[in-house]
């Protein structure tokens, strides 16, 4: 992260609906909010050497840790 997106904006980003895609230790996710405190993470391409579930339920603490590790964000309007 280039330091000026910041997890409040992102979020924000979430609670407002959007559908975020973003790259995470070489593999490229989907992530949603389903309701308070309960994220759905997809597995949209991945790493042979670095396999990983196809879905995936994460808390709100999971995200904020994975969030400074995150790369090529992108939004998606709508679940």
């Amino acid at each position: 992260m280039d330091g000026k997106y910041t997890f409040i904006e992102f979020e924000k980003n979430l609670d407002d609906g959007y559908q975020l895609f973003f790259t995470y230790v070489r593999n490229r996710y989907l992530l949603f909010k389903m309701c308070d405190n309960c994220y759905s993470q997809q597995l949209l391409s991945d790493d042979t050497k670095n396999p990983q579930p196809r879905s995936v339920i994460v808390t709100h603490k999971r995200i904020k840790e994975m969030f400074p590790f995150m790369e090529d964000i992108e939004y998606k309007v709508g679940i």
